[in-house]
């Protein structure tokens, strides 16, 4: 076919997580529970580590910022996933498509940084707990927080900018629930070496870097465990860290889970169900990790449930 013949695509089809019309209401359902169950669980975290005078330490204002990541991830993709479990036109402008692969692409890799940096707080507070307010000074942790934003928003633009430039013609069904990089890049007629060569290299800087800060991190605080001599003092040391380390299994998970699949037992279908993971059900799971392990965050919740006025003190 001639290039002038070629009809340029100006609006996408997303598939969704299946095209089994039997299930559309049903799945409907229940992830409207999981986003519900987000919103308010990441909100209910946002709002007692801003106002709650006990939780005023660097890492209440780590989990602060990665619940607004989490509530930011969750809500770039599943307004749009469900309405499209309801309505027959599941269409999204090339604009429109590219915005919400730029979104989700800030949240998750801020997400990534953030997690790395709570590493580091955890390392700091256990390893040298006589200097911690010193090293994580909240200057320290304005600076922490605004690189790992940074980073993502750098990530959103570049990557996007790539993909986006590339011709799409003919076929514009996506096979997934958002605008994903894989599926999009799947329907492109020109080469795609260069947005794959720059979607590689930044998804492998991001979790090697971000995983070699955790990874460090926790090694040096497992050493610094068992140097205490009293199994109450390791037990107290590593209650301080147990929240996250579960937090940090599940997300890299299935994130590694993801990436170092064999290319044979690789399909847009695994990568769909992994997506639903990364991107509605960790922003679940996340408050319910911190909160339900944490005395600190229940005594605040309990506080403001006795007495909302006298219990909650804005900074």
């Amino acid at each position: 076919m001639a290039p002038e013949n070629l009809t340029r695509v100006t609006e996408f089809i997303l598939m969704g997580v299946t095209d089994r019309p039997e299930l559309q209401v049903p799945l409907f359902f229940v992830f409207l529970l999981i986003y519900g169950v987000t919103v308010a669980g990441n909100l209910g975290i946002i709002t007692l580590t801003s106002v709650d005078a006990r939780l005023q330490t660097p890492m209440y204002f780590f989990l602060r910022h990665l619940a607004v990541i989490n509530f930011g991830n969750s809500t770039v993709i599943a307004p749009k996933m469900l309405t499209n479990f309801l309505v027959k036109d599941k269409t999204t402008s090339y604009y429109e498509c590219a915005t919400q692969m730029g979104g989700f692409l800030f949240f998750i890799v801020s997400e990534v940084f953030m997690l790395a940096v709570m590493a580091y707080d955890r390392y700091v507070a256990i390893c040298n707990p006589l200097l911690y307010m010193v090293v994580v000074s909240r200057q320290i942790c304005l600076l922490l927080v605004s690189l790992a934003y940074v980073y993502g928003l750098s990530t959103a633009i570049v990557v996007p900018y790539c993909v986006f430039s590339m011709t799409y013609c003919s076929s514009n069904i996506v096979n997934h629930f958002y605008c994903d990089i894989v599926p999009l890049l799947a329907l492109s007629c020109s080469d795609t070496y260069l947005p794959e060569t720059v979607v590689f290299i930044s998804a492998a800087t991001n979790l090697v870097l971000s995983l070699i800060i955790v990874l460090v991190s926790y090694f040096n605080i497992v050493l610094s465990i068992l140097r205490i001599r009293s199994a109450e003092g390791r037990k107290k040391a590593f209650s301080t860290c147990a929240s996250h380390m579960m937090a940090v299994t599940v997300f890299y998970g299935t994130l590694l889970f993801m990436y170092l699949q064999p290319k044979t037992d690789h399909s847009l279908d695994t990568d769909k169900m992994a997506s639903v993971f990364y991107t509605l059900v960790i922003p679940m799971l996340n408050p319910m990790i911190y909160s339900l392990r944490n005395k600190d965050v229940i005594a605040a919740f309990k506080r403001f449930l006795s007495n909302p006025c006298g219990s909650l003190k804005p900074m």
